[in-house]
């Protein structure tokens, strides 16, 4: 599917007084993993909710699969609410398959598919249970089950790892991440910035309902990069402080975490101490995207 997947322009959204989504812009490439990132009440679930045509914005447009009206491809699109929604009183099966009828899914192809997405989210010993028999995590992954069992072409996922234990975290990560591979385009809302580094192609930070930065990974460290580097050295390391290029270290294990004087090219900062002492490992630190979400939003976050 060429092109973007999404397209938000300019989409503003208040409640009363309260500006909840602030002439917000992004386009999203398919067959990407994009995450929209913030503190709580940021505006992503807001967000979400325009883009799935629950709430309209009041002003700005969105375009979906490239449709402006959503229920030309309301089937296309594989939608889990942040409130997840399950009949608790059906069977784990049977939700399913009512799920999947309401897509025009044939009982072919519910025969077919519920066993292999039980066996995925290893949830098989289960299909005879009452969802309201099921643990919240397992219930979980039953909703992700009912949001992919007709294999949408998009999948818009709010919050979809709170409340998991690390396993099944792990789980539903790496098959987020075959989806992509399978050529699907997968958006999710967190506040959990470690999981968005290791899934997302491109990010877009939003706080008080602004967007903040957006791009890949690699834009937005590029445009934050670190003062920082971490070196072992054969030796206590004392002269490492007397450096014009330093600003300050700091033990770190084995290592020394070394400030770097603001615009200070690390590799000049190698040299002068490769005539020293001998270099036992060097790195420079690559920021995380929680240090660049703090140094960003900061203070600044909604509570």
């Amino acid at each position: 599917m060429p092109g973007d997947a999404l397209i938000i322009d300019k989409i503003s959204k208040n409640f009363g007084n309260l500006k909840a989504v602030d002439s917000l812009s992004a386009s999203l490439p398919a067959g990407c993993i994009y995450g929209f990132l913030g503190p709580n009440g940021a505006g992503k679930t807001t967000t979400i909710r325009m883009i799935m045509d629950i709430i309209r914005p009041d002003s700005g447009q969105v375009r979906v699969l490239g449709e402006s009206l959503i229920e030309r491809v309301r089937d296309r699109i594989g939608y889990m609410p942040e409130e997840r929604g399950l009949y608790r009183k059906m069977t784990v099966r049977g939700v399913i398959a009512y799920i999947g009828t309401l897509h025009g899914m044939s009982k072919v192809e519910l025969d077919r598919e519920i066993p292999r997405w039980l066996d995925e989210l290893e949830l098989s010993d289960w299909v005879n249970n009452k969802v309201e028999e099921l643990s919240r995590g397992m219930q979980q992954k039953l909703q992700f089950i009912v949001t992919v069992i007709n294999g949408p072409e998009l999948l818009i996922l709010d919050e979809p790892f709170a409340g998991l234990d690390p396993l099944n975290l792990d789980l539903l990560k790496s098959i987020i991440l075959k989806l992509r591979d399978a050529g699907k385009t997968v958006i999710f809302s967190t506040h959990m910035m470690e999981q968005a580094e290791k899934l997302c192609d491109y990010i877009l930070l939003i706080n008080k309902g602004e967007k903040v930065i957006d791009g890949t990974l690699e834009q937005v460290r590029a445009q934050y990069k670190s003062n920082t580097v971490l070196v072992e050295l054969e030796g206590n390391g004392d002269f490492i402080e007397k450096l014009p290029m330093v600003a300050g270290a700091k033990k770190d294990g084995r290592k020394l975490d070394v400030s770097l004087v603001e615009n200070t090219d690390p590799q000049e900062f190698l040299k002068a101490i490769v005539d020293k002492t001998r270099v036992l490992s060097f790195e420079v630190r690559v920021p995380s995207l929680h240090e660049i979400f703090v140094h960003l939003v900061g203070g600044k976050a909604d509570e």
